[in-house]
């Protein structure tokens, strides 16, 4: 094995991450959703570097693309290709180019079996779902999902079709027994601790719990001039008294927080008393008792504050995922690999979702955090610097030296 050079495998990192910036469905901002012309221009370029580096490539029913080297229990490191609407170049992607180049580091043996996944939908930025794709691989996936519509009306299962996927062959993606021996992603820490603490890299050490759903707030659409403030049955009124419950309840405890992310009030005019506003609650939490109990709380409040104004409202539920706590033997080899490459051991939980923490369901599971500049994410200015992504992929490669399937 040659020796590691973390600026020449940032120089290589930062050189793919701008070679995938492109490939997006608007010219002047990121935008690459999930079975769209852009992830299949994303995930061929993928492949390319994947057989480059010496991997055979597989695609499964879901879009995952799978490079896969040497035979037996094997350590999976992946990420995701998709984005959210006009969002940065680094989160997902690096995940993916980290195990690309790590693989390509060994001369295209590594001392053991790897595959390197690139999923597809972690964002759920197309389809109200997320995770479709490494549930699949852990063997989970919500048949029901198949039914769910982008903005356009496509089902999930017309868009796998449309991609050249056969929804029937969904089950065959998933991982025999025994087959993964872990699971590793790095990924940028999307916040500004690591930054703060003036180090590049950061163990993970759980990933919250989340809970997404629509309030459907319903009154009385009217005329904006005629009727009466004291005779209004106004949707947006007892919604917006109900967003400001969703800030009250998550600023409740230091465990938690809870975003309305989309708001729609219709009939939408100038001129008329909303009638109808539905709204999304995003509400996450490391504790999944806590998280539980401030969506039944959220709940009682909401029907309250409709009762007092004439209002009806109903709640759609249609994301719930459990906190997942990272492996707390890789977490240590995680650690130790980031002292190798001159870091020091500073751990923490992730405040956002990622596939690792449905492949824990699979598998033990561990992440490497990459600072990023300022902590920002879900934004064209999400940075990390190639010396930065050079000490994720070096400390990557120790850890991939010195891990053991039966670990």
């Amino acid at each position: 094995m040659a020796d590691v050079n973390p600026s020449a495998l940032g120089a290589r990192a930062e050189a793919m991450i701008k070679a995938l910036a492109p490939v997006s469905s608007e010219p002047d901002k990121l935008v690459r959703l999930f079975l769209s012309a852009e992830h299949r221009r994303a995930a061929d370029l993928v492949a390319q570097w994947m057989r480059e580096a010496g991997m055979n490539v597989t695609e499964d029913a879901l879009g995952t693309v799978r490079g896969r080297i040497g035979e037996g229990p094997r350590l999976l490191i992946g990420s995701h290709l998709d984005s959210v609407v006009d969002g940065g170049n680094y989160d997902g992607p690096l995940g993916v180019i980290a195990g690309i180049v790590a693989v390509g580091h060994f001369g295209s043996k590594p001392p053991i079996p790897i595959d390197v996944l690139a999923f597809g939908d972690e964002e759920g930025s197309r389809f109200p779902s997320t995770y479709a794709s490494s549930s699949a691989c852990v063997g989970v996936f919500d048949f029901e999902t198949l039914r769910l519509a982008d903005r356009n009306g496509m089902t999930l299962a017309e868009a796998l079709q449309a991609y050249g996927k056969n929804p029937g062959d969904i089950a065959k993606a998933a991982y025999a027994a025994g087959e993964a021996a872990g699971y590793v992603e790095v990924h940028i820490e999307q916040g500004p601790l690591l930054e703060a603490a003036n180090q590049a890299l950061g163990v993970v050490t759980g990933i919250v719990g989340q809970s997404r759903w629509r309030t459907i707030v319903t009154g009385e659409a009217g005329h904006a001039g005629t009727v009466p403030m004291t005779m209004r049955r106004d949707a947006m009124a007892g919604a917006a008294e109900m967003a400001l419950a969703v800030e009250r309840i998550g600023s409740a405890g230091d465990q938690m927080v809870a975003t309305v992310g989309r708001i729609e009030a219709k009939p939408g005019a100038t001129n008329i008393i909303p009638g109808q506003v539905v709204f999304t609650v995003d509400l996450r939490c490391m504790d999944d008792k806590i998280r539980h109990a401030a969506v039944t709380q959220f709940e009682n409040e909401a029907r309250r504050i409709a009762a007092a104004r004439k209002l009806e409202v109903e709640f759609e539920h249609f994301h719930d995922t459990p906190a997942a706590a990272c492996d707390p033997v890789l977490q240590d080899k995680i650690a130790a690999s980031i002292g190798d490459v001159g870091g020091r051991d500073i751990r923490m939980p992730s405040g956002a979702g990622h596939d690792a923490q449905m492949m824990a369901r699979l598998c033990p599971s561990v992440m490497l955090f990459v600072r990023c500049r300022g902590g920002i994410s879900h934004n064209p200015a999400e940075y990390a610097s190639p010396a930065d992504m050079g000490l994720a992929v070096a400390a990557l490669i120790k850890f991939i030296d010195g891990f053991k399937p039966k670990d």
